[in-house]
């Protein structure tokens, strides 16, 4: 399942919502939505 969270309210934004004829945050009406990364890697020079 992919999962958008919004840039203004930070609240969870499922598929179904977000694949709908306006692309928006269905709580606060933001069109700005971004998808979380788990896992930030870190990776030393030699």
């Amino acid at each position: 399942m992919v999962e958008y969270k919004c840039f203004y309210c930070n609240k969870k934004v499922d598929k179904e919502e977000y694949l709908r004829k306006r692309i928006r945050c269905p709580y606060c009406g933001s069109k700005i939505l971004y998808k979380p990364r788990l896992v930030s890697t870190k990776i030393k020079a030699r």
